[in-house]
């Protein structure tokens, strides 16, 4: 059974969706960030034949929503991030599983993509699971990457050389993959949420989601604002 990873960061006002604000206040992008990341748990939960992980950074009773998102991990192994930069926290987190749960290939995917549904998860652990595949990379469009899965977690070492949120961190990670000899083969591309216009068109591709809620909400207190 695949491990089906969540690398979350409590979505707190001020940490999280910064580049969100403005248009958004920090409360305003923390919520947004909340439903995202319910979103994503929702679509993770609903996955058949996957265990579910969390990965995560902060508390979620300092968090928007912190109730709701708590009661959405009920029953989830969750796991504190450790380390330096986020490179070394997916690493260690790639790591913790490796150890906690010895043998099983995990996919890794971040909060940003709420408009992943079950269907594209389990298609990405399908396409892990072929032969000659050792990794699947999910590329977005500002040349980062979505999702990560791994055959052998502990091949998360490789992130480590790796700068993280830039245009080429997707063909970085991608080289330090194969550079360590494993066999790579791609994920559909998706747009990731990083600011405001990304918002926008994420909640048109996922219309039904809470984030598109979220999204919707605010716009109206954006009109006429210069």
């Amino acid at each position: 059974m695949t491990v089906l990873l969540v690398v979350a960061k409590a979505p707190a006002p001020g940490a999280v969706k910064t580049r969100l604000c403005p248009p958004a206040t920090p409360e305003q992008a923390a919520r947004i960030a909340a439903a995202a990341l319910r979103d994503t748990l929702d679509a993770v939960a609903a996955t058949r034949g996957v265990l579910p992980v969390l990965a995560l950074a902060g508390r979620l009773t300092d968090a928007e929503d912190g109730t709701d998102l708590a009661a959405a991990v009920a029953g989830w192994p969750v796991l504190p991030q450790r380390g330096d930069g986020l490179a070394d926290r997916l690493a260690h987190a790639h790591a913790d599983v490796a150890d906690a749960y010895p043998g099983r290939p995990v996919l890794q995917i971040g909060m940003d993509t709420p408009q992943l549904t079950p269907g594209r998860l389990a298609a990405a652990v399908h396409r892990l699971s072929a032969p000659g595949t050792d990794a699947v990379l999910g590329p977005a469009t500002d040349g980062g990457w979505w999702g990560l899965g791994l055959r052998d977690p502990r091949s998360a070492a490789a992130l480590r050389g790796v700068p993280m949120s830039t245009a080429d961190t997707g063909r970085f990670t991608h080289a330090a993959l194969v550079g360590r000899g494993l066999r790579v083969g791609a994920l559909p591309t998706l747009r990731d949420v990083d600011d405001w216009s990304d918002a926008l068109v994420v909640a048109r591709a996922a219309p039904g989601g809470r984030f598109a809620r979220e999204v919707a909400a605010l716009r109206p207190t954006l009109v006429g604002r210069p």
